[in-house]
């Protein structure tokens, strides 16, 4: 038996088929994966989300201390609310994982992976030696994430008047308190929504709430297939600590400047960039029958061969897509070996749909 959020006991009353996820006893879908990923791209649904792990960094020197352990650059938040998205790297440019960082009145909040939070917390620990700083994981707290075209809307009518007006005003990727919610226009599925951090004392009361009023649960399934549609990295997957962000798709969320910001994995990554990248992230289209997956071989004429890192079927699209790290010289065409045959794939921009949109 793994661990268990607070909706355990719902979701399973709800018909939930339960998987193993990072150590963690989740719902994979509630009978049918691929009508609950059309759900959330046409109108809205709710995520189970509380495994992730919230972290505050609290203390004077709670900037200087994410400034050298972060890529980004957290001196950009300026207020709180601000937010913004980045790797935490290794000595060798390694990520150590992804996450978000919102600017809050006492200082940050960190969210990041269920699968990571262990050697995340270790690590945070181990390097705020000898900063005025507190590192506290929020196991108190527990986490839904509403997304798709009408998630605010439907959201707002089921909370007090200040927290619907607080949802109204928020803008992309911003996070605000509201009482002891924190309430975040953030997402991993490419549609509007919301991220919704309240105490795990309240969150079997509002799952029901948002349940009662017909917002339909999402399981795993449906967010693993969301994601990828969007062209968002999932770790462990499309990156881990032998992949720098550099070749993940993720050289916007490091900031170069100020030059004297020497955060951690700093010279490797610039020693990478100096010397060329050999590989890049891409998105593939299967244009005939057949299903994409994880580690198959994509071949490139006469360049050389990569691999898929992930890979599904597109509800959306009604085509098998998939992210793949290939030689940087790859251009429009390439091959993946699938079940022993080779079928030509099209190599497009990492993104293919966005807010119900199809973009290649």
């Amino acid at each position: 038996m793994g661990q268990r959020t607070p909706l355990y006991d719902q979701h399973v009353a709800l018909g939930a088929k339960m998987v193993d996820f990072g150590g963690w006893d989740m719902p994979l879908h509630y009978g049918s994966q691929v009508e609950e990923h059309h759900q959330v791209r046409r109108d809205c649904g709710v995520f189970d989300v509380s495994h992730m792990a919230i972290v505050d960094v609290l203390g004077t020197d709670a900037q200087a201390f994410l400034q050298i352990l972060l890529a980004n650059d957290v001196a950009r938040l300026t207020q709180p609310g601000a937010a913004l998205y980045s790797a935490m790297l290794d000595e060798h440019g390694g990520i150590v994982d992804d996450l978000i960082v919102y600017c809050v009145e006492a200082g940050y909040r960190l969210v990041v992976n269920a699968a990571t939070r262990h050697k995340d917390l270790a690590w945070l620990h181990a390097r705020s030696e000898g900063y005025s700083v507190a590192v506290h994981e929020r196991s108190d707290l527990a986490m839904l994430a509403i997304q798709g075209p009408h998630a605010r809307h439907k959201c707002a009518e089921l909370v007090t008047g200040l927290r619907a007006a607080l949802i109204q005003q928020l803008k992309p990727f911003q996070g605000l308190a509201e009482g002891d919610w924190f309430i975040a226009r953030t997402g991993y599925t490419g549609e509007d929504g919301l991220e919704i951090i309240l105490p795990a004392s309240e969150v079997r009361d509002f799952f029901g709430e948002l349940i009662g009023a017909g917002l339909s649960p999402i399981g795993l399934g449906a967010r693993d297939t969301l994601r990828l549609e969007a062209g968002l990295n999932l770790y462990g997957q499309d990156m881990n600590q032998q992949v720098s962000p550099l070749l993940a798709n993720m050289a916007w969320t490091v900031a170069w400047e100020p030059a004297s910001r020497h955060f951690v994995g700093r010279s490797a990554l610039s020693a990478q960039r100096d010397a060329g990248l050999e590989w890049k992230l891409v998105g593939l289209v299967l244009e005939e029958r057949g299903v994409l997956r994880a580690h198959q071989v994509v071949r490139v004429n006469d360049i050389g061969e990569g691999e898929i890192t992930s890979g599904s079927f597109s509800p959306t699209l009604n085509k098998s897509i998939a992210l793949a790290r290939v030689p940087m010289a790859t251009a429009e065409r390439a091959e993946v070996e699938i079940r022993g045959k080779w079928y030509p794939v099209r190599v497009v921009k990492p993104a293919f749909v966005r807010h119900g949109r199809a973009l290649i």
